[in-house]
């Protein structure tokens, strides 16, 4: 009864059943694109800079909310949980992005080369690295929440975290974009971080500073951030419609590729969340440290991910494809992955 309640608290309606949302958004899209063409055809003509208008703001929307969440002021914690971030860091940017890369193209190159063409197998490898250099920033809250994570200390995670991406995603990813010999456009890469990361997050800090400041610090953590819940989830559901509108007769004729690009990801997700959760525990980290430090790195920040891979390859490329793929099994991963942390509390006996 307990973990139901914890469960309902932690998670949205929306949030616990994003995969059924996902997979009927495919559904519609899929349907859209081979049996009405005429309706993307329409929203390819409304770009600039290779970026698809329609979706750079259901993006907005998208992450906007998330960085209303992100109090930079929680910084001046960064001293109270040292090993922690430590391990947060180096799992998230030293060890995730590369490892993506290897256990996806190894899949991907070798693995399936006789179900995948090697034009195809690049661009999912590259929606794969996309997925890769993108650590969460926000949906960690719900699952730290869910395994009863130090809020302060998954603050400090997500506050440092987006920092950090500010200056590492974009040569992490133009490093292995470049090492699988796959194309960079770097003005589109750059234009991608300021639009989708840059914007949203001064946005969010205008938002927190102003609003605070003129309303109160309960009012915008109670009243402002409640009332964009579920904007996030259906700006994403919106966007999967567009994206599997021109994705329809790739999918149709290649049904079988989107379970072949799951099994790398999810790969991915359980190794490194034990690298996080098991380097906590070597260090005697508490439950409530090692659980988020986990949970940071094995979910991703796909919002990003899925924005960064339309503007840099387009709205029907395998990249995209792969990024919503990761999107489509995230939840229900990691909602294993929040059970296993639950279950292992024990491990963590210098808890009590």
């Amino acid at each position: 009864m307990q973990k139901k309640e914890v469960l309902k608290s932690g998670i949205s309606f929306f949030e616990r059943y994003l995969t059924v949302w996902v997979a009927l958004c495919m559904a519609i899209g899929i349907g859209i694109g081979v049996y009405f063409p005429g309706i993307p055809n329409l929203l390819s003509k409304f770009e600039y800079a290779n970026v698809s208008i329609p979706v750079a703001i259901l993006i907005w929307l998208m992450i906007y909310p998330m960085m209303l969440k992100v109090d930079f002021h929680s910084i001046k914690k960064v001293k109270e949980t040292p090993k922690g971030l430590i391990i947060t860091w180096i799992s998230n940017w030293l060890i995730k992005p590369f490892s993506m890369y290897l256990i996806a193209s190894f899949f991907l190159n070798i693995v399936f080369k006789d179900f995948i063409s090697s034009e195809l197998a690049k661009e999912y490898l590259a929606g794969a690295v996309l997925l890769g250099a993108a650590p969460c920033t926000a949906m960690v809250f719900v699952w730290s929440h869910l395994t009863r994570g130090n809020p302060a200390y998954t603050l400090v995670q997500v506050a440092t975290n987006d920092l950090i991406i500010l200056m590492a995603f974009v040569p992490i990813v133009a490093f292995l974009l470049g090492i699988g010999d796959i194309s960079i456009p770097w003005n589109t890469l750059f234009l991608s971080v300021v639009l989708f990361v840059v914007i949203p997050l001064v946005a969010g800090w205008l938002s927190r500073f102003i609003i605070t400041k003129n309303k109160g610090q309960e009012y915008f953590e109670k009243v402002y951030i409640p009332k964009f819940s579920n904007i996030t989830i259906i700006g994403l559901l919106l966007t999967l419609i567009i994206i599997f509108s021109f994705q329809g007769e790739t999918i149709v004729d290649n049904p079988i590729d989107i379970a072949l690009i799951a099994v790398p990801l999810i790969i991915q997700t359980f190794f490194i969340f034990f690298i996080a959760y098991l380097w906590a525990k070597v260090w005697k980290l508490p439950h409530n440290i090692a659980a988020p430090a986990g949970m940071i790195g094995a979910s991703n920040f796909f919002e990003l991910a899925v924005a960064v891979a339309i503007s840099l390859f387009g709205l029907e490329s395998g990249a995209t494809l792969a990024t919503v793929v990761g999107v489509l099994v995230e939840v229900p991963i990691m909602l294993t992955l929040v059970k296993i942390a639950n279950n292992t509390k024990s491990w963590f006996v210098y808890d009590r």
